[in-house]
């Protein structure tokens, strides 16, 4: 399952819907004929393209659905775990499998769709996995110097070419497309028609599909950079419509002890934010917006967030970030820290008798203001962002 957000079912619930999607792919294999050993091994041999056709559409369209599931904001890539590359181990496996796969008829997958409708050379196959991982398990110390050569790290194939994950997926697209049609003209000339240009409803449907999936690719933009992006846009920011709360307001709900009504989010450093915080209020980065840590804590229900920084600047940077990706009751202190400090925390009566009733209100409200706050902040353990929980998502055939 998909690291979704926001989180539409339950962690629990994720595991039922993941058992019927298994169903439904396994069910999926079989019509595509993937439980005949043949049709799997006719692409070596030349006579059946089917799992080049299957695998290559598969491929491309996870690729672009997740770059456009993570464009509208429902899905987390950097929650995706990503195997890490161990370059020679890799390659040896990769041509034992190959082999296995050319002599067995099966790989993994595809053995337990064969042996779910009762295929006893499926059944076989899966023995020989089995008994193949025990000898790995048991003879690892022989084999982990080989496994373990050419670590790469977790890394994607767009990053080691320095390209964007959008380039490689129309890249990739590309490439599906020319296999597509280099494996028609092959058949055509084994049946000795040669067309190089078909137009039924099945070759339009393929192109369109391809079509579609190459325009996906390049349109689909990475959300994170484009909200980035936004927030460095010193007019987009100065443009963009925000809720602000004024200084005494503030004030006002930290002296009431309104933590179930207003909480601050609190961007400065850690040793800053450590050193003097608000009451109620937490130590959030740029990073903490994008991730669920945060996104439990801003989405608490009645609570206003305030989000605050030493410039009220930068607290509308983050702001917009945080509007941007959907979060709701969001405020700037207006004047950031700086101006708290400066008018609350360090105020000081002026001299003379105020002239209207109004001044009047405002000197005593922050006369008092400055103590109690003060007194508050001294009492306050500030905290950080919610950690956020650290889950590998696999996944795989």
């Amino acid at each position: 399952m998909g690291p979704l957000v926001p989180e539409f079912i339950s962690e629990n619930m994720s595991y039922i819907v993941g058992f019927f999607i298994g169903l439904a792919f396994g069910a999926i294999l079989e019509q595509a004929g993937f439980s005949s050993s043949r049709k799997l091994v006719g692409l070596f041999y030349g006579y059946d393209f089917t799992v080049l056709r299957v695998f290559f559409t598969a491929g491309v369209v996870a690729m672009v659905g997740i770059l456009g599931l993570s464009h509208f904001g429902l899905l987390d890539i950097t929650q995706i775990y990503v195997n890490p590359t161990f370059l020679w181990s890799a390659i040896v496996g990769g041509l034992l499998m190959g082999l296995g796969f050319v002599i067995g008829g099966f790989c993994p997958g595809t053995s337990v769709s064969a042996a779910a409708i009762g295929k006893i050379d499926a059944w076989i196959f899966i023995g020989g996995i089995f008994v193949g991982v025990f000898i790995f398990a048991e003879g690892y110390p022989l084999f982990e110097e080989l496994y373990k050569a050419g670590y790469m790290g977790n890394i994607r194939v767009s990053d080691t070419f320095e390209i964007s994950a959008n380039a490689f997926a129309f890249i990739m697209v590309l490439v599906a497309f020319v296999a597509f049609y280099a494996v028609y003209l092959f058949e055509q000339r084994k049946q000795k028609e040669i067309s190089f240009f078909k137009f039924d409803a099945g070759s339009l449907a393929v192109s369109a599909l391809f079509a579609l999936l190459a325009v996906g690719a390049l349109w689909f933009g990475d959300r994170r950079e484009r909200i980035l992006r936004l927030s460095e846009d010193k007019e987009f920011v100065a443009r963009y419509p925000m809720d602000v709360m004024d200084l005494d307001e503030a004030a006002f709900w930290i002296m009431e002890r309104a933590n179930d009504k207003v909480q601050f989010i609190d961007f400065r450093k850690k040793d800053e934010f450590m050193k003097m915080a608000l009451p109620n209020s937490y130590n959030f980065t740029v990073e903490n917006l994008f991730e669920k840590g945060g996104n439990s804590r801003l989405k608490l229900k009645g609570m206003q967030n305030v989000f605050v920084a030493d410039d009220e600047f930068t607290e509308r940077q983050m702001a917009v970030i945080a509007k941007e990706l959907g979060y709701k009751r969001v405020f700037v202190l207006r004047g950031g820290l700086d101006a708290f400090r400066r008018e609350i925390l360090g105020f000081e009566e002026p001299k003379g008798a105020p002239k209207t009733l109004a001044e009047e209100w405002l000197v005593r409200f922050r006369k008092n203001a400055k103590q109690e706050v003060l007194e508050l902040i001294k009492e306050n353990k500030p905290k950080e962002a919610p950690k956020q929980k650290e889950k590998r998502k696999l996944g795989g055939c």
